[in-house]
């Protein structure tokens, strides 16, 4: 096996890498304050040991997703069912599996390689004061780190790089590319105290987007001038959450691709693995498509106005092969790009032919006139899915366990990050006497289940801030 090509970063590639991820502030550069909370690597919580924590506000567009797939991974690809208490060896083989899994996805073709960006020999940061704490029996226990990493730390913290500042991290970084997804995964592996380490969120976040490319993504995103973390408040983009969740730095949240005023938005192609749902539709400013909505495995990113947290459950019914109507509803919307719940009837053949559908001009008129005996122009999409799909059944169970993660510690009852269950009730139809809450979490639920009810074990909701 050839090793690794190892080359340190040019002054070109981080400024090219900065602009791409941290844009041209006004100011000149990235404030040491919004720097710092994104310099935290991946921890995992004492209590809850399948779920990372985040220190600060930011970095969830990053932490977020991978939680996501690091459920998925937990739940759906181990065999033991104790998904909440796992192993320090179970963390290490779970995280990096995940890290691997987003990074392939990431790769625009398997002739360019996979990119690893991590510490320039010798210049990671210096420990933090609970590693200088540490007992020299417990200093013992530590496994010895490969020889290019820092030493493991106990409790990686955001403040154990306070004295790095931005332009010095960026000084200090090396490329290393690997040809083929096995020796990816192994050297991913290798580096596990690397990303649980300082700046490891960020070490990932660039290995991503070497991997796929700086002009690939340039390519995706729909406004080149939007950086993928905003220098002023520290959010991550859309497009940095679609990269890590679908491989394609897109803008958007919806199904394929429109055009508005001739221009092509790019949308999702494709069912995603882990899907994502967001408050920002319950108050109409976006509408997220079937890929996002209807992913392979019953987990989602819930996104607020300033925060992601993940709402997921193991009842794989929920995302079962897409069935006639979701199809059906799917197409329809495709040529209702405004989401107004109507089409022209114009363009009822091109809705009939899409979904292979009898589509003989006699016929066609015959169901215009049937769905639109008024003459005003336009299906309705309730009518078109009662004439063709009628009464089909979901297949979802009337009521499923749910769980709710909030990375940040403030947000969780008693400041300790855990898992919130629940029980989902998911009504055909709206029911007065199961009422329950109205609360943020179920406003984004009901972008998806329009009737879902949420009973939690706590006594408070939980927050998606």
């Amino acid at each position: 096996m050839d090793p690794p090509a190892v080359n340190t970063a040019t002054p070109e590639l981080q400024k090219e890498l900065v602009d791409l991820v941290w844009g041209r502030p006004s100011n000149g550069g990235v404030s040491a304050s919004i720097f710092r909370r994104w310099t935290q690597g991946f921890v995992f919580c004492e209590n809850e040991q399948s779920a990372l924590e985040q220190f600060e506000g930011g970095p969830c567009a990053v932490i977020a997703p991978v939680q996501a797939f690091l459920l998925k991974n937990i739940l759906f690809n181990r065999e033991s069912s104790n998904w909440r208490q796992i192993s320090e060896e179970d963390q290490k083989t779970a995280l990096c599996s995940t890290l691997s899994e987003i990074l392939e996805s990431a790769c625009s073709s398997p002739s360019t390689g996979f990119c690893l960006v991590t510490w320039a020999k010798g210049q990671s940061p210096p420990k933090t004061t609970q590693m200088e704490t540490l007992s020299s029996t417990q200093a013992q226990d530590m496994p010895e780190p490969e020889s290019s990493q820092p030493a493991p730390e106990l409790h990686p913290t955001a403040v154990a790089v306070e004295d790095l500042g931005f332009e010095h991290f960026h000084s200090v970084l090396q490329k290393h590319t690997f040809m083929s997804a096995s020796e990816l995964r192994e050297e991913v592996l290798s580096l596990f105290h690397t990303w649980r380490g300082s700046c490891g969120v960020l070490l990932f976040l660039y290995s991503v987007i070497l991997t796929k490319g700086i002009e690939n993504i340039r390519n995706e995103i729909q406004d080149t001038m939007e950086p993928l973390i905003d220098p002023v408040h520290g959010h991550g983009s859309q497009s940095l959450v679609n990269l890590l969740v679908t491989g394609h730095a897109v803008s958007n949240v919806w199904d394929g691709e429109r055009e508005c005023s001739g221009m092509k938005l790019h949308g999702i192609h494709k069912q995603a693995s882990v899907g994502f749902l967001t408050l920002m539709e319950s108050l109409r400013y976006c509408k997220v498509g079937a890929f996002l909505k209807s992913p392979k495995f019953p987990i989602w990113i819930l996104g607020s106005e300033t925060h992601l947290s993940v709402f997921f459950t193991k009842e794989m019914s929920l995302v079962g092969p897409e069935s006639p109507s979701e199809q059906a509803r799917r197409v329809f919307q495709s040529f209702d790009p405004e989401d107004n719940g109507f089409i022209s009837e114009s363009l009822l053949e091109d809705v009939m032919k899409a979904l292979d559908l009898v589509s003989e001009p006699e016929y066609v008129n015959m169901v215009k006139g049937k769905l639109d005996p008024e003459s005003l122009g336009i299906i309705l999409l309730g009518p078109f899915l009662l004439e063709f799909f009628p009464e089909q059944d979901s297949g979802i169970p009337d009521s499923f366990t749910v769980y709710h993660y909030n990375g940040l510690k403030q947000s969780n009852l008693n400041e300790r990050v855990e898992y919130v269950e629940g029980t989902a009730l998911v009504l055909g139809f709206e029911d007065p006497m199961v009422r329950t809450d109205d609360t943020p979490v179920k406003r984004c639920l009901q972008t998806k289940w329009p009737y879902v009810e949420l009973l939690w074990t706590t006594d408070r909701s939980p927050s998606l801030n």
